[in-house]
């Protein structure tokens, strides 16, 4: 069993934030219902090339984006513009535990599926609402979009290369990272929410914003701000506070440096070659490194051109300095690390027996994470959530299939 076995999570929520809230419960145990609308789905569904292949080798019609953040999930097709499907996912939520939604603010009150009316139904149920901008506040009811949220929340102008340098501007990280820490502070706040409702017997409605999220995750660089009333500037792989800490070249390809206190510096300059570093005034603690950074930063660089990454990694590794070669995706899956911890993990699909994706970071020894099911095809479950959980007769869905409230993917 899963740590959060027998807790069940409606999710209306699509594209990353929110899915990627659920898709950590489902990793947990939980038992998550995707509502998705009839026909289209989850936005992400469509969000390709590239698409999952079959097992024939085939480009399918379901988006490697969509298969990312849906991993075991129940896939319940169901037309919310409809008062019959509003009143279906009503007599979901009576008996969920979660509910996850990120419209915009307000906009669910018309179907009746806002947290004031189904908190009626069910005073127990935890409602997590994720926007852009939040519940409250002058932009409230604009929709939010992690790169917009990126650009105003501050991470952008600490992210890319100085301005003095080629190529030097700000820069999106290269994952929404808004949307992604939204999605996990969510799930902080749904399972905090869960551990007051034994104590309490309630639930409660939880209000989280992407800005909010970006603002907060922003750490020592927005503390550094407030220290020193100055605005920390762009340092591209530098780091603020830290002399030396980021890349460098070799005379193949690159890779980083994260020396962390004056002793891992005097380590890291035994195993270069130049033990008398140190001794330079201007070098001998981080302090004077920061402050002459372009001195200490040009020589070490052109004394990394003399030696390969593999070279200069088994030299300072060996005198326990964090480094570390700069891998792209395909070498970072077959890091010999990565491998042992298990991250590539096979979930049989419908159209793929070998399908294989990321896994879980979450480790634990008591109720370890367990693959289920991949993300689901449109509509997959809809049969068997609503005959299961409501109690509807064959005769009582193929009615709301005719009448287009509620579709199911053919020969599930």
């Amino acid at each position: 069993m899963g740590a959060l076995s027998g807790l069940r999570v409606l999710d209306l929520s699509r594209v990353l934030a929110g899915p990627w809230c659920g898709q950590t419960l489902a990793d947990l145990g939980a038992e998550v219902v995707k509502i998705e609308r009839p026909i289209s789905g989850d936005d992400t569904r469509g969000w390709g090339p590239p698409w999952m292949k079959t097992g024939e080798g085939d480009a399918s019609a379901e988006a490697a984006y969509y298969q990312s953040t849906n991993r075991g999930k129940l896939s319940v097709s169901i037309d919310l513009a409809s008062v019959e499907g509003q009143q279906l996912v009503q007599a979901l939520a009576t008996s969920s535990d979660v509910l996850i939604e990120n419209y915009k603010a307000g906009s669910l009150a018309k179907y009746g599926l806002d947290y004031a009316t189904l908190a009626e139904l069910n005073p127990r149920l935890i409602y997590c609402s994720i926007t852009g901008f939040g519940q409250t506040g002058p932009r409230a009811e604009e929709p939010g979009y992690d790169f917009i949220i990126q650009g105003m929340g501050g991470l952008m102008s600490i992210t890319g290369e100085r301005d003095d340098l080629p190529g030097g501007g700000p820069q999106k990280a290269g994952v929404a990272f808004s949307d992604l820490m939204t999605g996990l502070y969510s799930t902080v706040a749904i399972q905090a929410a869960l551990i007051s409702r034994e104590r309490t017997g309630l639930g409660q409605h939880i209000d989280m914003a992407l800005l909010d999220v970006q603002v907060a995750t922003l750490a020592n660089q927005s503390m550094n701000f407030l220290a020193s009333g100055k605005v920390p500037p762009r340092y591209g792989n530098a780091h603020a506070n830290i002399v030396p800490y980021q890349v460098f070249h070799a005379s193949d390809r690159d890779f980083i440096i994260a020396c962390g206190n004056d002793s891992q510096f005097v380590a890291l300059c035994q195993s270069i070659g130049l033990p008398e570093l140190p001794n330079d005034p201007r070098f001998r603690r981080n302090a004077d490194r920061v402050a002459h950074r372009a001195e200490i930063v040009a020589l070490l660089s052109e004394h990394f051109l003399g030696g390969t990454v593999d070279e200069w990694v088994s030299k300072i590794h060996a005198y326990k300095v964090p480094v570390g070669a700069i891998n792209n995706i395909a070498q970072s899956l077959e890091e010999p690390q990565v491998k042992a911890r298990n991250m590539l993990v096979k979930i049989p699909h419908p159209q793929n027996k070998d399908f294989a994706m990321v896994g879980s970071p979450i480790k634990m020894s008591g109720t370890p994470v367990e693959y289920e099911r991949p993300a689901p095809m449109l509509g997959q479950h809809t049969d068997q959530v609503l005959g299961e959980r409501l109690g509807l007769s064959l005769a009582q869905l193929d009615q709301l299939k005719a009448v287009g409230v509620i579709e199911q993917l053919k020969g599930a």
